[in-house]
C-alpha cells in the first residue's frame, strides 16, 4: 500500500524541477549571463544546490534542458501547430509565410528572450554555447519537418530563410531601444502585420511556379 507521503514524492520533485528551470530565467533576466551559477540558482529557486546535481546533472545539462523547455526559445510544436499534417497539406508559399507569422508572434512573447539574445552579442562563453546548440537542433528538426522538394527546388532559399530569421531577431532587439526603423513602428501589432505582409508576398513570388515557355514559331519553308 502506497502511503500519502510516498505518493506525493514525484508531484514534489516535479514542482521543485519547474521551479529550478524558472529560476534559471529569472536569474538571467535580472543579473546575466555572469551571475548565472548553482548557487545562485539555488537560491532563486529556493532549494539546496544538491537537488540541481541531484535532478539535472549539474548546470550544463539544466541549462540545456532550459533551452529545449520553451521557455527560452519557442518549440517546432509551437511553431508548427498540433497537427503537423494539416500544415505541411498547405501549398509550400502558404506554409512558409505560416511559419514566419508564428516564429515572429512567438519571440516577441519573449521578452526574457531577447535580453539573452542581446547578452550573446557582448559575451559568449560555455552556457551561450549550449543555447546556441539547442538552436542549430531546432533549425534542423523545422528543416526536416517543413522541407520537401517543393523547397529543395527553389535556389538559394536556405539562405534567404536564414537571412529572414535573423533579420526578425535582429529587429526585435532593435526595438528595444528604438521604436521606429525603416518607417515601421517595430513596437505595435500594425508594424509587425506589414512585415508579415512582405514575408508572405515574398513567399508567393519564390514558390511560384514557372512561366510557361513561348509556344516555338513555325518554320518558314
Amino acid at each position: 500500500m502506497t502511503t500519502r507521503r510516498e505518493g506525493a514524492r514525484p508531484r514534489d520533485r516535479a514542482a521543485t524541477e519547474e521551479r529550478i528551470l524558472a529560476a534559471v530565467g529569472e536569474v538571467l533576466a535580472r543579473d546575466g549571463f555572469a551571475a548565472l551559477g548553482v548557487n545562485a540558482i539555488a537560491r532563486e529557486a529556493a532549494v539546496d544546490k544538491v537537488l540541481i546535481y541531484r535532478y539535472f546533472g549539474g548546470l550544463s545539462e539544466l541549462l540545456r534542458l532550459w533551452g529545449a523547455s520553451g521557455r527560452f526559445w519557442p518549440t517546432p510544436r509551437e511553431l508548427i501547430g498540433d497537427d503537423a499534417q494539416t500544415l505541411l497539406r498547405l501549398p509550400p508559399a502558404e506554409r512558409y509565410a505560416l511559419f514566419f507569422d508564428r516564429f515572429i508572434d512567438a519571440l516577441r512573447r519573449r521578452p526574457l528572450t531577447l535580453e539573452v539574445l542581446a547578452a550573446e552579442v557582448l559575451e559568449r562563453n560555455e552556457l551561450t554555447a549550449i543555447l546556441e546548440t539547442e538552436r542549430e537542433q531546432w533549425g534542423a528538426q523545422l528543416e526536416a519537418l517543413l522541407g520537401g522538394p517543393d523547397f529543395e527546388r527553389v535556389p538559394h532559399l536556405r539562405g534567404v530563410t536564414l537571412l529572414l530569421v535573423a533579420g526578425v531577431q535582429y529587429l526585435l532587439l532593435r526595438s528595444r531601444q528604438i521604436r521606429i526603423f525603416g518607417g515601421i513602428d517595430l513596437r505595435s501589432d500594425a508594424g509587425w502585420a506589414t512585415l508579415k505582409a512582405a514575408v508572405a508576398g515574398m513567399a508567393a513570388q519564390v514558390f511560384a511556379d514557372p512561366p510557361a515557355p513561348p509556344p516555338a514559331r513555325a518554320r518558314r519553308r
